[in-house]
């Protein structure tokens, strides 16, 4: 159904068929009106900026998300590198006083040790199978949770990667299809930009089981 005249006389243009309408299109309210061709070019631009801004958005949750997961390792690291300490400990294994004649002192047997155990970030439990940075073979879940501040900053990059992705949504819902080639544009663009592959490969000696490289998860805008 088309609505407006169609006459370029100053009402938008709407339809919810396929269309390539240009001056006196409007997108998501009255107040974008394109009102000519300049003007409608630069909406083309705004809405590939806005998709490329979609990536960057995504792109920017996950690197955060991976400095708190370091954040996390390396507490992890310093828990097992301090049990190592303490299984190694030389007042535990002091036999200076033992058979000590004329000292009046009992032979005093050492505490037997727990087996080390190895820790894992927030369940990694690939890492577990993979034994990486294991002291045995027993495995201890240990859970770290996001601070409320490292989780309130997650919760904002969430929303707004949520919020861009259904506006993006109801401009391809417009139908036009200058629009939706710009949004499939700015999605090509925002790729090679924002999802750069970037992988570490081990060449030689004992390396742990390959880990296949990784980009951005969600390849659609829909629904953040």
């Amino acid at each position: 159904m088309d609505m407006g005249n169609g006459s370029g006389g100053g009402e938008c243009q709407i339809s919810m068929l396929w269309n390539w309408y240009t001056i006196d299109s409007c997108f998501l309210a009255s107040g974008w009106h394109n009102r000519s061709q300049g003007a409608f070019a630069a909406s083309c631009i705004g809405v590939i900026l806005m998709v490329v801004a979609l990536e960057a958005i995504r792109r920017l949750g996950k690197m955060y998300d991976e400095r708190i997961l370091r954040q996390f390792r390396r507490k992890a690291a310093q828990a097992r590198h301090s049990k190592a300490a303490e299984a190694h400990n030389p007042a535990y294994n002091s036999t200076s006083d033992i058979g000590n004649p004329g000292t009046g002192t009992k032979n005093v047997t050492p505490p037997p040790q727990p087996p080390m155990q190895h820790i894992m970030v927030g369940g990694d439990s690939a890492a577990a199978e993979r034994g990486e940075g294991s002291l045995s073979n027993s495995a201890t879940a240990v859970t770290f949770r996001a601070d409320p501040g490292q989780q309130l900053l997650r919760a904002l990059i969430h929303a707004m990667t949520f919020g861009l992705a259904y506006l993006i949504m109801l401009l391809a819902m417009s139908y036009n299809g200058y629009i939706i080639i710009c949004i499939i544009i700015g999605a090509f663009l925002g790729k090679f930009l924002c999802d750069w592959m970037s992988q570490t490969v081990v060449i030689g000696g004992d390396s742990p089981r390959e880990k296949f490289a990784e980009g951005i998860e969600e390849p659609t805008v829909c629904c953040g």
